[in-house]
């Protein structure tokens, strides 16, 4: 097999990612994806279940939050990376977190649209100096998106958080706003 063609399709479809508010035109689009349970598994979110739930879930949680935004492929929602600030004397920091449908994964596009959130939250919020994630331990791959991003391990936390219905260890990684990112 001739994998320079599939390095140029990969090339060409990064140029077609790209991250935006989410709107209420992407219920099914959402639905696709945050109506998976493999995709939710690891987020705090329960599985959406109808086009209503979706709907509501965009309005009351999506548009009104500081930094949500919708991955998109050709401008149609496959996923989110949210930001969550902190406030006060902890404004420094603000926490990341991201999922695409399942029928992406492994692609490359979770790693671009981490890389384009990070550029563009560092100049959002010019007073933030870390950008930290959590993953389940389990959760190898979203380990490997924080690494080809820049994020550094830092450790394991053992028992960490209750998800799901269980009590889980995380991995927390870090960006600093003084290292050296590629946005590429």
């Amino acid at each position: 097999m001739d994998t320079r063609g599939s390095k140029a399709i990969t090339a060409m479809d990064m140029s077609r990612i790209s991250l935006r508010p989410f709107k209420l035109t992407d219920a099914d689009d959402f639905l696709s994806w945050a109506g998976d349970d493999q995709v939710t598994q690891n987020l705090r979110w329960k599985t959406c279940g109808s086009k209503e739930e979706a709907l509501a879930f965009i309005r009351d949680v999506c548009i009104p939050h500081p930094w949500r935004r919708s991955i998109c492929l050709d401008d149609r929602s496959i996923g989110f990376v949210s930001v969550f600030p902190w406030s006060g004397d902890e404004r420094c920091k603000a926490d990341i977190g991201y999922a695409i449908g399942a029928k992406y994964w492994g692609q490359g596009i979770a790693t671009k649209a981490v890389k384009m959130a990070v550029s563009q939250v560092f100049k959002d919020l010019p007073h933030l100096l870390r950008l930290q994630a959590f993953t389940v331990a389990e959760n190898k791959a979203s380990q490997r998106v924080l690494e080809k991003v820049g994020f550094q391990r830092e450790g394991l936390l053992r028992k960490y958080t209750y998800l799901k219905g269980s009590v889980r260890d995380l991995v927390i990684c870090s960006l600093l706003s003084t290292d050296n990112i590629d946005h590429s």
